[in-house]
């Protein structure tokens, strides 16, 4: 959800910026320098890292559109700090609709859209504690591999790759893969 809710906050950025500019982000547009400020967490923001994204928005953000969105995401991303899952379903449910409202900037209606359609999903985090984040990473880690290779036929060549990739294989639990035959043999 957080992704999206940046992904969400970038679309209202770009948008903002070509509506007040008539053009896409350059290096000197208030907007385009904060772009890496409003993906960061607002935790993780010192007094002077706050101080210039409120600048720059003030500066780029004539309808305050972006500010509304970076509040949305912040409020967003607070739907995990609810350690109830039942507390986290109303909270869900309720921004989803207050997101509705038509006061925020289209990009805020997508996003409330989303969470209510995917509310119940979202909130089972809290019975379970268990995210996808290992599966996806290993996911872009065997997709990295193949880009890196420019395609490989032989897929115990791929595995076996994909395995250096990762890390130190352990050997003895990949019997099928002959260690003995990749290792360079000692000169004679």
């Amino acid at each position: 959800m957080h992704k999206l809710a940046n992904t969400r906050l970038d679309e209202c950025r770009r948008r903002a910026q070509n509506e007040a500019l008539g053009h896409r982000g350059r290096k000197d547009d208030p907007l385009y320098r904060a772009r890496r400020l409003l993906t960061k967490a607002d935790e993780r923001l010192d007094h002077r890292g706050r101080t210039k994204l409120l600048g720059l928005l003030n500066a780029g953000d004539p309808h305050g559109e972006v500010t509304a969105m970076w509040h949305a995401k912040q409020v967003v991303r607070s739907i995990y700090d609810h350690r109830d899952r039942a507390l986290a379903l109303e909270f869900a449910t309720r921004l989803g609709h207050d997101l509705q409202d038509e006061d925020h900037p289209p990009e805020a209606h997508q996003l409330g859209r989303t969470l209510l359609r995917w509310r119940h999903q979202i909130c089972a985090w809290h019975a379970s504690g268990v995210s996808n984040g290992p599966t996806e990473g290993i996911n872009n880690l065997v997709k990295r591999v193949k880009r890196v290779a420019f395609g490989i036929v032989n897929h115990r060549n791929y595995r076996i790759r994909a395995l250096l990739y990762a890390g130190k294989p352990n050997w003895d639990l990949l019997p099928n893969l002959e260690p003995r035959s990749l290792k360079p043999e000692a000169p004679d």
